[in-house]
């Protein structure tokens, strides 16, 4: 990438006067400048040439009274979702620089968040951050001609690829059934003539988890396709297995069974089951689905059984999987096509995403081992999932109060404790739900006591269980408050000069973060800050606050040091 974009340029301004700030700085170009109406471009001879041309003169060098801005040229069709992000502060925390990008990169256009951080100021740093191209774009971009700007000579030429519709993208949500063990050899046939007949006929991708769970009496298979693909597929699998049940004389009704993620489940159920009573209504057939206490932590998947003729179950599983993958939609569309962005962000923790056991990518943070080097990379985890190698920090176990309706305990607990349990186990925390101080008070304080890890799975799994509870309208985000305590002597630092490091940090989380005034300091000499906000920005809220924490005593200890031991004077 050694094409320039010189951007916020002055009216006036011209091809000599940009060549003599060049010639000025020392930074060499291999091509005449090209001078638009408010921006410019230029070539420079190497991708060296042009990072150094960036860091010296983007934001720092005027013409004509307006402030230069110069990055890399990518065309807008490659600017997938890919930005570098330079001169991050080397001593900041990965976990906290990236947590601090994330809602900006989440929840703004990304021409918005190249705005927002670029120049923005982090720890006396300013960040740099430009597009990466996206290599793949520029071959899947239409054939437009030559140039830019210039239509094609004719039309496409029989047989090209532009001709027709375009494909249907493959859903982000595979298809997974459980059948008999029984049935297996006939849906892949002799010689695998049989699956490769189905895989040919519904466009599919179908994986066979033959060496799963060995001596089981179910079998998993996974089917990657479109929508219409995967109910096809699952349909010819259907009438294979009642086939096979007739040849072998079975005479015991063959169920369709479908694998969900539990986070999907409570929304294809509805409030008081409306929505499974409609699917069983509407296509004429009886839907149960296994129980909570069959979940663990290496399952989070629950088995949706479908009785009724191969005509209802076929129609139910279309209804099924359409609320499921609306549902995936709705909650992690988003985070699923930014999640490269972020590595080392444990995308996994939440228990939201479908992992390797639901035939998709789930990204995880491991530790690696002393020594290795603080920079994430990418490796394959069994040839199955990706798994980010960061540094694991030991850090210290925190408090975290999190206030949810007084409604939603019961469901947070689980029948006899199982669901609060498993989630303790999960995050790898100790929860605990405080007794109401009132008979009337509409919340309640479940306390939660661990690691940031710990903090982060712990809360996100409370706060979608009560949105999976429906405890929050379908279109309305689930935002709960926080109260964490923080040193008496570090409460100035968070909320800053004049509220300015509180006003800052509510900028950039989108949480709402209150120091009450005129607080008491605890037996522990700490005080109360209290944090409003959905889970991303609470999470952004509380790793920033804990971050100036750690500034303050980092601060603190060579004093303490400097001062040193008491020396007993001599007699």
């Amino acid at each position: 990438m050694n094409k320039l974009y010189i951007g916020n340029v002055s009216e006036q301004a011209s091809a000599p006067d940009l060549e003599s700030i060049f010639e000025q700085w020392k930074i060499p170009f291999s091509a005449p400048f090209l001078v638009k109406s408010g921006y410019a471009f230029v070539d420079c001879p190497d991708e060296k040439v042009a990072m150094r041309a960036i860091d010296t003169l983007s934001g720092k060098v005027e013409l004509h009274g307006k402030v230069l801005e110069v990055e890399h040229s990518v065309p807008k069709r490659q600017r997938s979702c890919k930005l570098q992000i330079r001169n991050i502060p080397p001593h900041m925390q990965w976990e906290v620089s990236y947590l601090l990008m994330f809602p900006i990169l989440l929840l703004l256009f990304f021409s918005r968040a190249l705005d927002k951080l670029n120049g923005f100021l982090m720890e006396n740093y300013a960040l740099k951050v430009s597009y990466i191209p996206d290599e793949t774009a520029a071959e899947d971009a239409p054939a437009m001609g030559g140039r830019r700007g210039f239509n094609s000579r004719g039309p496409p030429r029989q047989g090209s690829p532009n001709l027709g519709a375009r494909p249907k993208l493959q859903s982000d949500v595979p298809l997974r059934m459980l059948v008999p063990t029984q049935f297996v050899g006939a849906i892949i046939g002799k010689e695998g003539a049989t699956i490769r007949n189905i895989t040919k006929q519904t466009h599919s991708k179908i994986d066979i988890h033959r060496k799963e769970n060995a001596g089981a009496a179910e079998k998993p298979i996974t089917v990657h396709s479109t929508p219409e693909g995967c109910s096809s597929a699952c349909r010819n699998i259907m009438e294979i297995m009642q086939k096979e049940a007739i040849d072998t004389k079975i005479t015991e009704e063959i169920p369709l069974k479908i694998l969900a993620h539990n986070n999907f489940v409570g929304r294809l159920i509805g409030k008081e089951g409306r929505n499974l009573k409609k699917i069983e209504q509407d296509t004429d057939t009886k839907i149960t689905i296994s129980p909570l206490q069959d979940l663990t932590l290496y399952n989070p998947e629950r088995t949706i059984t479908v009785k009724g003729t191969l005509e209802a179950c076929a129609k139910a599983e279309e209804e099924i999987m359409k609320k499921i993958r609306e549902s995936y939609e709705n909650d992690v569309a988003a985070m699923h096509l930014q999640s490269n962005l972020i590595p080392g962000l444990n995308l996994n923790a939440l228990g939201i995403f479908p992992g390797a056991a639901s035939g998709g990518m789930s990204p995880s943070v491991v530790s690696g081992p002393p020594g290795q080097t603080s920079v994430p990379r990418l490796v394959a985890a069994q040839g199955v999932s990706l798994m980010y190698l960061c540094p694991q920090p030991q850090v210290e176990s925190e408090t975290v109060h999190l206030f949810i309706p007084a409604l939603a305990v019961g469901a947070i607990i689980g029948k006899q404790g199982q669901h609060i349990k498993q989630l303790s186990r999960f995050a790898g925390a100790s929860i605990k739900i405080a007794p109401a101080d009132e008979l009337d008070t509409k919340q309640r304080m479940v306390i939660i006591t661990g690691p940031p890890e710990a903090q982060f799975k712990a809360q996100g799994r409370i706060f979608g269980k009560l949105k999976e509870e429906n405890f929050f309208g379908p279109k309305e985000e689930v935002k709960l408050e926080a109260h964490i305590k923080v040193p008496s002597f570090a409460a100035g630092r968070v909320i800053g000069k004049g509220g300015k490091t509180v006003n800052e940090l509510q900028n950039l989380t989108s949480a709402e973060v209150v120091v009450p005034r005129d607080q008491t300091p605890d037996e522990n000499d700490e005080v109360v800050v209290k944090i409003t906000g959905h889970f991303y920005a609470s999470q952004l809220a509380q790793r920033k606050i804990q971050e100036i924490i750690s500034q303050v005593r980092r601060q603190q200890q060579p004093k303490a040091s400097a001062a040193g031991p008491p020396v007993a004077r001599r007699k």
